[in-house]
């Protein structure tokens, strides 16, 4: 299941995309907005910040913006820099691996094998699919498209 920190973070990218032509938005509008509290998202957005995804402004007239294009922003790294591992079973994880305690060989593990098919196409669209493409989809949604 999608933590609330990461549903924050894409909620705040989206936010910060359609205004992507306009001078930085302050972190309260943003949490207004969205419906995210404000003391979460200042953490969330800090560490987008950190990880280079958002400039901020301090100051009369600050706040955020985007760093870089909503499409070159993709969901498997905001993902992984607000919950770390994609994959389910940190024996299938490509950057956090660890061995499962209880498995004897996963070579031959079903359960892993599995998992880790899961991983890859879950990686596939995560991979593909940037905060431009949710901005377009909800204007898609909202045309009945």
């Amino acid at each position: 299941m999608l933590s609330k920190k990461t549903k924050y973070a894409i909620k705040a990218l989206v936010a910060l995309g359609k205004n992507a032509d306009k001078p930085p938005i302050q972190i309260s509008r943003i949490a207004e907005e969205e419906h995210i509290p404000k003391k979460f998202l200042e953490q969330i957005l800090l560490d987008l910040r950190n990880n280079g995804f958002l400039y901020s402004k301090k100051g009369a007239g600050g706040g955020y913006s985007l760093n870089k294009p909503a499409s070159d922003i993709y969901l498997v790294d905001v993902m992984r820099i607000t919950d770390g591992p994609i994959a389910m079973v940190p024996c299938a994880s490509m950057k956090f691996y660890h061995k499962c305690d209880e498995c004897h060989d996963e070579v031959t593990c079903g359960i892993r094998n599995v998992f880790l098919d899961v991983r890859d196409a879950t990686l596939k669209i995560l991979s593909e699919t940037s905060i431009a493409d949710i901005i377009s989809r909800e204007g898609g949604l909202k045309l009945g498209l």
